[in-house]
């Protein structure tokens, strides 16, 4: 019997306790009418009673033959009364409420309450994320487990629901599936609903249908449970933070106690279940007895590795063009190898997306992957279960924001990331494209944070670096930014770290604790000394941070980042910032506004240009009195002195002039230049994305194109030299006289110092030993916060290193890998379905 069921039987035998002392009183005042209809009424009841529990119970179950017992009772008392009998008014009380006594008994103890859990999935390839806690309900003998696969629509661009899909034909044949039209929610009222779409109608790509949303199935349960369709290595996306589902939902699933904080802070903190993830449940147990392959695998699988390839909407969505060559050259990786099969399996909804998102390359995909079937390059696998596929498998190849890592990651299986930016083998010099980061603006040039979180240092300022020290336990994840020397000690900068470490003798003496936080990559962008004091600019960080290198003593800039960071067409940006006497000044990157922080007393000034422009300021460049705010978008150039309030824009740039994103690949007005050097009455100014660098004369206002003396690529070298920029003017330097500058070039990683007046340059040799850098290279190690273990294909490890199974570095390690991976995951032993189904009936 349903809980609301057995609840009404018990509040009816309440009705029943108080109407037998009603009888008692009404014969006591010698009311033998309403006596008889009283005892009317409640035979009625008993009636009806023993109808609900034989229909929820079965004929013959025990409390009926007891109501049938006590309308015996009620019919004798009745039938005494009416005949006139002399009854005693106490006697009628205890006859009635012995016969009800065993009732009630009998109802307390011998009706079992059965339970209804109702499991909502859409796509069966995402079934694994509700599957073990059906499993958990479908073996509770009191409870049904209804499985009903829901409708889902393509969307149009204009959000319009478009083609239908419905998979209830997909699932295991051990999974009972029921029709969504054949159940009735409203009669139902199950005591606990499942959904793993969070999304309802904030999907660009798909929708489930609206009757299914979660606003709605809220009316019809008093328990809704929304379950993750994804696992995570360690961090989640910003996009996840608030969905519609997590609202109306009485409940959300996650992996461990350490996600609650990243999810908006509006959600209230009790509807957390860190219980893990089903999908880890299901991988952990297929993987200890894997199943049978399809017959049309085995060929292909015997007596080779076998690598799931897996290719993710966002590794998609990022650059198309890129994505679709690397898969090509993935296929081409695998092609004619006798010791390793290729099994791809691409994201449900690629098709889905492209058709939506990307539609002009579309054509190329569907192409691609016909041809991948056609010629017989591998396993192409549409499969609904994607554990028993890793169950099959021996290592992972793909994206790194996905969750099938962390499937692989809980399974033990090696994962080898792919940057999918690289189409081809790394040549001898390629390595120089990764480990040569850049230089900053105001010198220092001595130190570089590279290879992962590994410093290194050039003792005789010649650019000429060899090791120094590790920062911290982790292969990667951009954790530091720069390292700055004040005062004779080495202040290392966080880029995603929160804290400011201080070495020295090749170790770190000091780490200067901030207060965390922030916990997804993102905290700092840039550092700064100004005088004695070194400040740290937040990226989504919620403050500027100052330390005072005099006592390493921390403040904190509170309430003033809404003016320069920013969430600009969905990309995070920043202002350009730079030093103005003992001023931080920092602007904003979508208007002409700034602020100007005191160094010694942290006063916050709020000033703006007073530019008619609105393009923002990406670089901030200082000459002489005067500030060069370099736009982010356009390409008009404000010259404005903060002490007179002058200000003029230079705007009438060359109609050649043009910007293009390589990353993205496409045609842009953003982010035209980089750098701002003077040259006596001239400026010339660096191309960022811009296809030219431009000399302005200041006196006239006219651009025009300099070409530099030395060679400047018009792309990169290759993709292992991929960058946004062309290159940028850095400060001064010695090498040429009091007028040069140095110039890095990122498409190659090249230095030059030059004068750009007299156009002599020499080009300054950046120097790493090869050698010492392949020592000091991670090979399979802990990557980082939001992604614990794996290895990053690279120049030092390639594609084919990886399947030949000599790849420099630390080798694979399984025990390793399974232990980090337990500190992201509650009940990371198979029983985390099992624990969010107890969960769920405790609330019942």
């Amino acid at each position: 019997m349903r809980k609301t069921q057995k609840s009404q039987a018990e509040s009816f035998l309440a009705l029943l306790k108080e109407a037998h002392d009603e009888i008692r009183q009404a014969v006591e005042r010698n009311e033998y009418d309403l006596a008889m209809e009283l005892l009317g009424q409640c035979q009625d009841g008993a009636i009806k009673l023993g109808e609900m529990i034989e229909d929820a119970e079965g004929e013959g179950f025990p409390t009926i033959s007891l109501l049938e017992g006590y309308c015996e009772q009620v019919y004798r008392l009745y039938e005494e009364i009416g005949n006139g009998k002399s009854l005693d008014a106490s006697r009628v009380f205890e006859v009635l409420q012995v016969e009800l006594g065993g009732i009630e008994g009998s109802v307390r103890n011998e009706i079992r309450i059965r339970k209804e859990a109702v499991f909502l999935p859409y796509k069966a390839s995402m079934w694994d994320s509700l599957e073990s806690i059906w499993q958990a309900a479908n073996e509770d003998p009191d409870c049904d487990a209804y499985v009903i696969p829901i409708p889902y629509y393509d969307k149009g661009e204009d959000g319009s629901l478009k083609e239908m899909h419905y998979e209830g034909d997909r699932y295991p044949k051990e999974v009972p599936v029921l029709k969504y039209d054949e159940f009735d929610f409203g009669a139902h009222r199950p005591d606990m609903i499942f959904i793993h779409n969070p999304y309802d109608d904030g999907n660009f790509v798909t929708s489930v249908h609206p009757f299914f949303y979660s606003k709605n199935l809220k009316k019809y349960t008093d328990c809704l449970v929304y379950v993750p369709y994804y696992a995570t290595t360690g961090g989640m996306s910003e996009a996840q933070s608030l969905c519609p589902a997590y609202i109306y939902a009485d409940y959300i699933v996650i992996q461990s106690e350490k996600y609650k904080k990243f999810f908006d802070p509006m959600i209230p903190e009790e509807k957390f279940l860190p219980f893990g993830s089903p999908k880890f449940d299901s991988v952990i147990r297929k993987c200890q007895n894997p199943p049978a392959p399809p017959e049309s695998w085995k060929k292909k699988m015997e007596g080779r590795r076998v690598y799931f390839y897996n290719t993710s909407i966002n590794g998609m969505l990022e650059n198309t063009d890129s994505f679709l060559k690397k898969m090509r050259y993935v296929f081409e990786c695998f092609k004619g190898r006798e010791d390793v099969c290729l099994l791809w399996r691409p994201h449900p909804l690629m098709e889905s997306t492209f058709a939506s998102m990307r539609k002009e390359y579309a054509p190329v995909y569907e192409e691609l992957k016909q041809k991948f079937i056609r010629d017989d390059w591998g396993i192409f696998d549409d499969t609904p279960d994607i554990e028993n596929t890793i169950a099959l498998c021996d290592g992972y190849i793909g994206d790194a924001a996905t969750s099938v890592t962390s499937l692989f990651g809980v399974a033990g299986k090696p994962l080898f990331i792919l940057n999918n930016y690289i189409h081809h083998e790394p040549e001898e010099e390629d390595w120089r494209g990764e480990i040569i980061r850049g230089f900053c603006i105001n010198g220092q040039d001595e130190w570089m944070i590279t290879q992962g979180n590994k410093l290194y240092h050039a003792p005789n300022h010649d650019y000429q670096y060899e090791y120094y020290c590790d920062l911290c336990e982790y292969a990667a994840g951009n954790y530091y930014l720069r390292a700055l020397e004040i005062d004779h000690k080495v202040y290392v900068c966080p880029a995603n770290a929160q804290e400011i470490l201080v070495v020295q003798d090749r170790k770190i003496q000091k780490r200067i604790e901030l207060e965390r936080r922030l916990e997804r990559p993102g905290a700092f962008c840039d550092a700064w000394k100004v005088g004695k004091y070194l400040f740290l600019i937040p990226n989504q960080y919620p403050a500027i941070v100052r330390l005072d290198t005099c006592n390493d003593e921390v403040s904190y800039i509170t309430g003033v980042n809404e003016v320069f960071s920013r969430n600009v067409d969905g990309q995070w940006r920043v202002g350009g910032r730079n030093v103005y006497g003992q001023y931080l000044m920092i602007a904003s990157p979508d208007s002409n506004q700034l602020v100007a922080i005191d160094s010694k007393n942290m006063q916050v000034q709020y000033l703006t240009t007073g530019a008619e422009n609105q393009c923002g300021c990406f670089v901030m460049a200082v000459i002489g009195n005067d500030i060069w705010l370099l736009p982010y978008c356009g390409t008009t150039i404000t010259k404005w002195n903060p002490n007179t309030g002058e200000v003029k824009e230079f705007e009438n740039v060359p109609d050649q002039f043009g910007c293009y994103d390589r990353i993205s690949g496409t045609v842009c007005d953003k982010m035209p230049f980089n750098a701002a050097v003077p040259c006596g009455s001239e400026v010339l100014f660096s191309t960022c994305l811009g296809n030219m660098f431009l000399m302005l004369n200041q006196e006239t206002g006219v651009f025009r194109e300099w070409k530099p003396s030395f060679e400047v690529l018009q792309e990169e070298k290759n993709e292992y030299f991929l960058s946004g920029t062309a290159g940028r003017f850095l400060g001064k330097t010695d090498i040429l006289g009091m007028q040069a500058y140095r110039y890095f070039s990122e498409w190659d990683k090249k230095m030059h110092a030059i004068n750009p007046r007299t156009q002599e340059y020499r080009e300054i040799s950046i120097g790493f030993d090869k050698r010492e850098l392949e020592i000091h290279t991670a090979g399979f190690d802990r990557e980082s916060e939001w992604l614990l273990y794996c290895c990053r294909e690279d120049a030092f490890h390639s594609l084919p290193n990886f399947l030949g199974q000599h790849l420099v570095g630390k080798a694979f390690d399984r025990e390793e890998q399974i232990r980090v991976y337990q500190e992201i995951a509650a009940n990371n032993d198979g029983t985390c379905g099992e624990k969010i189904y107890q969960f769920a009936c405790s609330k019942i």
